[in-house]
């Protein structure tokens, strides 16, 4: 690992100074994603900025309803709160399905929304990527791509989000706020990611220095009863290859309200409205989310070895809206 400098910040308005003078410092939270990538020489930056201290931890009501959590909460703090478990149940089930134990207690939320893909050939420099090194290609296209993108790739990119947490604060239209030297700002977590394109490694769209301060759910009754569902390759602790965050409201055997978010598909967690407005009046049955699902994956443009996400999210889909409706009311 190269040397680097470290300073610890005491305020917002300091921790965005000092990145705003060193073009070369990152931002530090609970290090489980980058200081994976500095050992592996993906990231070298020349001074870790530790925000971890900063008075960000707080998960508090808003006046209109919805909740406001810090960007220093830690993913533990965020899953054991209660009104995230009473009011957004899938976002506490995301981020227990997320990581161990050890890494919860440590990984913050903007930590989170941040953390870069674990495409191996992005994680080892000894290989080419567009996400590393712009203009030097993609050989998961033609190589090992079993757990890639089937939705919004590019030629130049298939590599997907990891983020368990990001697909359940997308499907409840989560907002991300920032601070930068020139003030704050905000941004609604569907507009986060930037698309793939032919610009890969530029991931989001948060101006250059930025530091996340907070996400804020809006009120909605309808995240009160929701689901997370992951798919992963082994029992403990792995990255899913397909997830599912719910949230369903049924009245008279009708769907009134439907957020859907799809994860380990796309570059970004995945908001599935186009199946949201096929669900939208349409019966509560499985036939009809079949036929949303449907109407989603019909963009997917599988790769040769991942073709199978496509039936798997259809079926995932299905099985946890199916489960909503069998779910008893509160």
């Amino acid at each position: 690992m190269r040397e680097f400098g470290y300073q610890r910040a005491h305020d917002v308005a300091g921790a965005v100074a000092l990145l705003g003078t060193d073009p070369d410092a990152r931002y530090l939270g609970g290090g489980t994603n980058l200081v994976d990538l500095m050992k592996t020489g993906v990231e070298r930056p020349g001074r870790l900025v530790d925000v971890r201290e900063l008075p960000l931890d707080g998960i508090e009501p808003t006046q209109d309803g919805g909740l406001r959590i810090g960007a220093t909460v830690t993913n533990s703090d965020l899953a054991a709160h209660p009104e995230v478990r009473r009011r957004y149940p899938a976002l506490t089930q995301a981020v227990l399905a997320g990581a161990s134990g050890q890494l919860r207690n440590m990984a913050t939320v903007g930590g989170n929304l941040l953390q870069r893909t674990r495409c191996g050939y992005f994680t080892d420099v000894t290989k080419p990527c567009n996400k590393r090194v712009p203009g030097s290609g993609c050989p998961a296209i033609e190589g090992e791509h079993h757990n890639h993108a089937v939705l919004g790739a590019s030629e130049h990119c298939v590599a997907v989000h990891p983020s368990d947490m990001g697909v359940a604060l997308t499907a409840f239209d989560a907002t991300v706020s920032y601070e930068t030297v020139d003030g704050p700002g905000s941004l609604p977590l569907a507009d986060l990611y930037l698309p793939v394109e032919d610009t890969p490694h530029r991931e989001t769209a948060l101006p250059p220095g930025a530091l996340i301060t907070g996400v804020t759910l809006p009120p909605a009754p309808v995240a009160a009863r929701s689901r997370y569902r992951k798919v992963r390759e082994r029992a403990s602790y792995a990255f899913a290859i397909g997830s599912v965050a719910a949230a369903l409201e049924v009245r008279d055997g009708v769907v009134r309200d439907v957020r859907l978010g799809f994860g380990a598909v796309a570059s970004r967690p995945w908001r599935a409205r186009t199946a949201e407005q096929a669900l939208t009046g349409a019966p509560a049955d499985a036939d009809a989310f079949a036929a949303a699902a449907d109407a989603e994956l019909a963009a997917a443009r599988p790769l040769p070895r991942n073709g199978y996400k496509v039936t798997l999210m259809r079926n995932l889909m299905v099985a946890v809206l199916t489960e909503l409706t069998e779910e008893p009311t509160r």
